[in-house]
């Protein structure tokens, strides 16, 4: 096989570039639809909503590795508690889904309130990629709360690429204009140009012409899927496969050497194995090589797709490493 003609065959079908295109404008409107009813957009639940035992899996953990998720633990005795829950709550509908909140009445759910090891409440709890991260406990000055918040949106981003679904708050003359169907965007024909450069491997190509539609529109998913493979085949395009491979083996704690194989093990195909390749990797090493495996895995991710099973456990894996 020669280095130039390979493909992203297996791993991410290039027709799913249009389909991100056309899912964007789906999302922006039910991001705009979520700012006016105060719905989450990314599962459709609540900003705000109260969690059970049973329950817990699927609103919790598995929405994390989505968005981060805040837990209110309170109880209806509780005075400082009925001082926070509305603050939250304000501040919830405020970051407009940059995090959910989660209220766990600690009466009704013994088990999960034994799990977090509250001592007392109110208590406050983060959960991201299915790790979960003591914030404060007691009443804290709304300040403080923010920063607390801040904090925590950032980490997400910054430790897991989870960023949630955002969404600006609109203006009542402005809803009727975004409850209208979503324009075609300009930049079909320089993305399908830029497909098609990819799908034919002139990468240098492929990877220009996504720039050029992401310097205009820097959050388009269509263009900035397409430069994380062509920027991942540009990398590999070179690289002798047994070479890096021998050389990954015999130096397990080589880090650069540990990243260009997790390359080569997605263009393969063998996405699980390049991503536990660098959550190794991370899990080894500390200082600039352990951000190095970090921010590749990142990477990584954009090839593969947020929404993808196997990125959600890798997520959940980094995050058990790093915390």
């Amino acid at each position: 096989m020669q280095p130039r003609n390979m493909s992203m065959s297996g791993v991410v079908d290039l027709a799913a570039l249009k389909a991100a295109g056309e899912a964007k404008q789906k999302a922006e409107q039910a991001r705009a639809e979520a700012a006016r009813t105060g719905q989450a957009p990314a599962s459709g639940a609540r900003l705000v909503f109260d969690v059970d035992e049973a329950g817990f899996q699927q609103d919790v953990l598995q929405r994390s590795t989505e968005v981060p998720v805040v837990i209110d633990f309170w109880a209806e005795w509780c005075e400082p508690c009925k001082q926070l829950g509305p603050l939250l709550e304000r501040l919830a509908g405020e970051y407009a889904g940059k995090f959910v909140l989660a209220k766990i009445d600690v009466d009704a759910n013994q088990m999960l309130f034994q799990q977090f090891g509250v001592q007392g409440i109110p208590a406050v709890f983060a959960v991201v990629a299915g790790q979960p991260i003591p914030l404060f406990q007691g009443a804290a000055p709304e300040a403080q709360i923010r920063q607390v918040l801040d904090q925590l949106v950032q980490a997400a981003e910054q430790q897991f690429g989870i960023v949630g679904a955002p969404v600006e708050p609109q203006a009542a003359d402005e809803q009727e204009q975004a409850e209208a169907p979503a324009p075609a965007g300009p930049y079909d024909a320089l993305l399908e140009a830029a497909n098609q450069a990819l799908d034919s491997g002139d990468l240098g190509g492929a990877i220009q012409a996504y720039k050029n539609v992401l310097s205009d529109d820097p959050a388009n998913p269509e263009a900035k899927l397409g430069l994380a493979q062509a920027e991942l085949l540009r990398r590999v395009q070179d690289l002798d496969p047994q070479a890096v491979r021998k050389e990954a083996a015999e130096n397990p704690a080589d880090v650069p050497a540990q990243i260009r194989a997790a390359d080569l093990d997605l263009v393969g195909g063998h996405v699980e194995d390049a991503f536990g390749r660098l959550v190794d990797a991370v899990k080894r090493n500390a200082g600039d090589d352990r951000e190095a495996a970090r921010l590749r895995l990142l990477e990584l991710f954009e090839v593969i797709g947020a929404e993808d099973p196997r990125v959600t456990a890798a997520r959940t894996a980094l995050a058990r490493v790093l915390f």
